[in-house]
Order: structure tokens, then C-alpha cells, then sequence
């Protein structure tokens, strides 16, 4: 029943969602099919998903163990705060801060998270920032930096 209750509520979140997007409109064309196209196409997809998990014959959910929960819950904590420090600090630092915790989740050492940390930080910069020019928050700290 749970199943059914969770897909009743994806759909109606999909339909709002789609409901909402059709107002979407750019001031300027800069892509042929404007910006309404991409989350009217993952609401879509998200419907037909509910629609799927409404129909489907299941027998009785399991809840997985409390702390399968508390690790879900925690790493949600995590993506929020990087979300929240994501322009005050800027995406290299938000990132270096974000990954710490989620590679000590799964077991990295130390020295892997840091480097895994750092490594994803600087490399998604220079990727995004300047290969692909798509602008990222550098922070107030490398702001002073750069000058």
C-alpha cells in the first residue's frame, strides 16, 4: 500500500511540476528548444515512474535497519550544507567539504577523502570554469586570491 500512496504522490508532484514549467519562457532564444523542454521531460519521466509504482504488484515493503537510515539521513545533511556553502564559500572549498564526509562513509581513510576531496574540487573547476566556461562560484576567499 505504501507503494501506492508514494506513487499517488509523484504524480501529483509531476503534474505540478509540469503545470508550473509550461510558463517557463527565456527572454532571449539561445537554445531551439527553450528552457521549458528539459524539466517538462523529467517530469514526465517522473510520472510515468509513479504511474508504474502505483500498478505494480508488490508484496510488503521492508524498512531497511536504523542505521542504513541514519547514514541516508546524515548524507542528506551533507548535500544540504553544500548546497548552503555552495556560494558563500565557493565550489572548490563546498566541494573539498562535501566529499570528506561521504568517502569516510564508505570507508575511505583520511588521506583518500582529503585527496578525493581536493582532487574532485580543483578538477570540476577547471572542467566546468574554464574548459566548458560554465561560471562557478569561486567564494570571497579566492576572490581575494585572484585579486
Amino acid at each position: 500500500m505504501s507503494e501506492r500512496i508514494f506513487g499517488g504522490v509523484l504524480l501529483l508532484i509531476s503534474i505540478a511540476g509540469i503545470w508550473i514549467a509550461r510558463a517557463f519562457e527565456a527572454p532571449f532564444s539561445y537554445e531551439p528548444v527553450g528552457p521549458r523542454a528539459f524539466p517538462m521531460l523529467i517530469l514526465a519521466l517522473l510520472g510515468i515512474c509513479a504511474v508504474m509504482l502505483m500498478l505494480e504488484k508488490k508484496s510488503e515493503a521492508t524498512w531497511p535497519p536504523a542505521v542504513v537510515l541514519q547514514h541516508i539521513g546524515a548524507l542528506f545533511l551533507i548535500v544540504l550544507v553544500y548546497a548552503w556553502l555552495f556560494d558563500k564559500l565557493g565550489f572548490i572549498l563546498a566541494t573539498v567539504l562535501m566529499v570528506v564526509p561521504i568517502a569516510r562513509f564508505f570507508s575511505g581513510s583520511w588521506k583518500q577523502a582529503v585527496a578525493g576531496g581536493v582532487g574532485l574540487g580543483v578538477g570540476l573547476f577547471i572542467l566546468f570554469d574554464k574548459l566548458l566556461d560554465v561560471a562557478l562560484p569561486t567564494g570571497l576567499w579566492l576572490n581575494n586570491i585572484l585579486g
